[in-house]
């Protein structure tokens, strides 16, 4: 018997299968745009690697997760989960095929929330300052993050195309920082006055600016998410200034926010967990080290893996199908 987590990420869409006894079984990624194309099938990936009968629960993360502030059956989610699919990033579609496709299994599945001004769950400064904190996968980030470290008050740092910051405190998660309000990834960062005023001339759409806004905005790349990706790693390897002062500079926007967190925890926080692609990166650059230049190795760093997302999404099926009622402080309502 076994649990799925699928974690719906930036470049792909992630897939962990894991045992009843919490061990990995599989874990595999499918590309979005070779989704879209038809190139490839969720169901005939799951199919190659275990047996649907053999699946107690599946826990399917998805978009922004805004239209939802608890964990939920599938069957019981209106619209997916969200608000609206416009202004959050590059739309492939690809996402949109690998849910249909689950939508068609016989197969129990739960939804995760997204961080957003409805959760209840939630600081309520942090819910009044902004109307979005965090996509559903950044909740099982963290509750991998959990149980990775068994640590309770602790900030996850999840860095790979957008960057996000999460604040938990006693177990619970208590608020983050959204890519577009906060820290550079990659690809996605904040909107600057620069591109208001592009915004507000008709050069550029909201969305646009938001996805050059990472990283690749100071290199001066462009491209597909993925490509800009390598591209960029690319040029830091063969000593590219540009190159260089783009990561520079997106590590020094990650310590700022991480301070910030850090700054408004009540407790004292127990360390810091670096996840996702860049986060957990020792080549071309050590993300930890770095990270630790900014705290003079105050905080305990501890690296979880970039998959996170989609082992933490299967932890939580496993435990809500054993008869957990709460996941971080959000409510489980089967």
């Amino acid at each position: 018997m076994v649990f799925i987590g699928m974690d719906h990420g930036t470049t792909g869409i992630s897939f962990c299968i894991m045992s009843d006894e919490g061990d990995i079984v599989d874990i595999f990624k499918i590309g979005r745009e070779e989704s879209k194309k038809g190139l490839v099938s969720a169901t005939e990936e799951l199919e190659k690697r275990t047996d649907f009968d053999d699946v107690k629960l599946m826990a399917i993360t998805y978009a922004m997760g805004d239209g939802i502030n608890k964990i939920l059956p599938t069957d019981k989610v209106e619209d997916r989960g969200i608000l609206s699919i416009n202004g959050a990033g590059k739309v492939t579609g690809g996402g949109t095929s690998v849910f249909s496709e689950l939508e068609q299994l016989n197969v129990d599945s739960i939804m995760i929330p997204g961080l957003h001004k409805d959760s209840t769950s939630l600081d309520e400064l942090f819910r009044a300052a902004y109307s979005h904190q965090a996509s559903p996968e950044k909740v099982s980030i963290s509750y991998n993050a959990v149980k990775e470290t068994g640590w309770s008050n602790f900030i996850v740092a999840d860095i790979s195309s957008n960057s996000v910051d999460i604040l938990i405190e006693d177990g619970k998660i208590r608020g983050a920082m959204d890519a577009c309000v906060g820290a550079m990834g990659i690809v996605h960062g904040p909107i600057d006055l620069e591109m208001i005023r592009n915004i507000d001339e008709n050069n550029a759409s909201a969305n646009e600016c938001f996805s050059h806004a990472g990283a690749i905005k100071i290199a001066g790349i462009d491209g597909k998410v993925a490509n800009m990706k390598d591209k960029l790693l690319e040029n830091y390897r063969n000593g590219d200034e540009k190159a260089k002062l783009a990561i520079d500079t997106l590590i020094m926007t990650v310590a700022m926010e991480i301070a910030g967190l850090v700054a408004v925890c009540e407790n004292e926080i127990d360390g810091i967990v670096l996840t996702g692609s860049v986060g957990s990166a020792t080549e071309p650059f050590n993300f930890g080290d770095e990270i630790n230049r900014y705290f003079k190795n105050k905080y305990d760093l501890k690296v979880i893996s970039k998959e996170s997302g989609a082992i933490g999404a299967a932890q939580i099926a496993m435990d809500v199908y054993n008869g957990k009622k709460e996941i971080l402080g959000i409510e489980v309502d089967i």
